[in-house]
């Protein structure tokens, strides 16, 4: 009669569509079960233990790679396609939750107890239990019959590493994800209205598979171009929009990186921060052509946004400047480059009364306890230590109160 080690082996062995074997801590159960005749046992019960023991527990832990995995199934039902998967693939899907299931509910006990040896089992006695714990919404009992649940999942959190992470840097010609990210909401950010609203509705256009453009946002430091950004990724990621950053030595790349994501149903911002270019750039060119002109074409799931401190995007040497037909080669390119973007955004430093609203705006969110008069006069005076009036300067400025204030020091 096969026991519970034997069944949950061949059980991991004949999973289809959520193909686990690869992953490092089923793997190391897979490697204990198929010990569990010989000494070995104790080695591979003890490596998986320590596995085991460095996540939450096991069932959260298999339940989380379930959510995560790329496979048809997941980036179907990301796409809302689901409905188009033979079959064969939903009947491979439940047949390998129910599965995982039984894998993910595993016990020291029923190790102890498929093993015949009984000085091995004495020796196992005494090796420490993992915890089984609880699987995560929504797969929390009979996984086989959650199909629905997960579609829904998947439609709103996207499936494989675009479900567990929602941006991405370009690294060694791969993304790497980035794990925290800024939490700037929309809400947080304030005047600018006209500014956000056109990156908004853009963003929302393409979200929604309508066209839209490739933005360009400009202007004074601190106005809030790469704050607009990611508070519009923390916006409509709950849509499916995931965004890549990018260097602008990673502009060659662009094209590789449109390829690698031409096949993924969610949304890409390709995020270009702080961009300028020397005179003899040749990225410069890379980068006209991937906004419009390049054979490849735009994707239908990319686009671009890129921020930069200057409306012309090449700095122009002295020599530059001493030569007129030079200076007006660099005008023509930096047009060509800067008119490739359909929208352009222009961000400028606030005058004094915006600034100061900007500020009030601020301390009113964090509900601060403050004296008008005197926070308007400091405000001032930290903008002139600061070398003018913006957005971040305001910010920084409240950070300072607020924190005067926990400690009950003066301001």
């Amino acid at each position: 009669m096969m026991n519970t080690a034997q069944q949950l082996r061949f059980y991991i062995e004949a999973l289809c569509v959520y193909d686990l074997k690869k992953d490092s801590v089923i793997s190391s159960l897979l490697d204990l079960l198929q010990n569990i005749s010989n000494e070995k046992v104790l080695e591979k019960q003890s490596e998986f233990f320590r596995k085991v023991t460095s996540h939450k527990s096991f069932a959260d832990y298999v339940s989380r790679l379930i959510l995560t995995d790329d496979n048809a199934f997941t980036k179907a039902a990301a796409s809302g396609k689901a409905d188009t998967l033979p079959d064969a693939v939903l009947n491979g899907v439940k047949s390998d939750l129910e599965k995982l299931e039984a894998i993910a509910f595993i016990k020291p006990e029923d190790i102890y107890n498929s093993v015949e040896n009984e000085d091995l089992k004495k020796v196992l006695k005494t090796l420490p239990a993992w915890e089984t714990g609880t699987a995560v919404s929504p797969l929390r009992t009979k996984w086989a019959e959650n199909i629905n649940v997960l579609l829904k999942y998947h439609r709103e959190n996207g499936y494989g590493m675009y479900s567990k992470y929602v941006a991405f840097t370009w690294r060694n010609h791969s993304l790497c994800p980035i794990s925290g990210t800024d939490p700037v909401l929309l809400s947080d950010l304030k005047n600018y209205e006209t500014q956000r609203k056109k990156v908004i509705d853009n963003t929302e256009s393409f979200v929604n598979g309508y066209p839209s453009n490739n933005v360009l946002l400009y202007g004074d430091r601190g106005t809030g171009k790469s704050s607009t950004v990611h508070a519009v990724l923390n916006e409509y990621a709950k849509y499916g929009l995931r965004m890549i950053e990018i260097s602008k030595s990673d502009i060659p790349d662009l094209n590789l990186i449109r390829e690698l994501l031409s096949e993924s149903p969610m949304k890409f911002i390709i995020f270009i921060d702080d961009l300028c270019f020397d005179s003899h750039d040749d990225s410069f060119g890379e980068l006209k052509a991937a906004l419009e002109g390049s054979l490849s074409g735009r994707k239908h799931n990319t686009i671009i946004y890129a921020t930069s401190n200057r409306r012309h995007l090449i700095k122009e040497s002295f020599s530059d400047r001493e030569n007129d037909i030079n200076r007006n080669d660099i005008m023509q390119e930096q047009l060509s480059l800067s008119d490739r973007f359909g929208l352009s955004i222009t961000f400028i430093n606030p005058d004094k009364k915006d600034y100061l609203d900007i500020v009030d705006k601020i301390a009113a969110d964090r509900q601060l306890n403050v004296n008008p008069q005197k926070l308007h006069l400091v405000a001032e005076q930290w903008a002139s230590r600061k070398g003018g009036r913006s957005p971040r300067c305001a910010r920084q400025f409240i950070d300072f109160v607020e924190s005067a204030q926990m400690r009950g020091k003066e301001w």
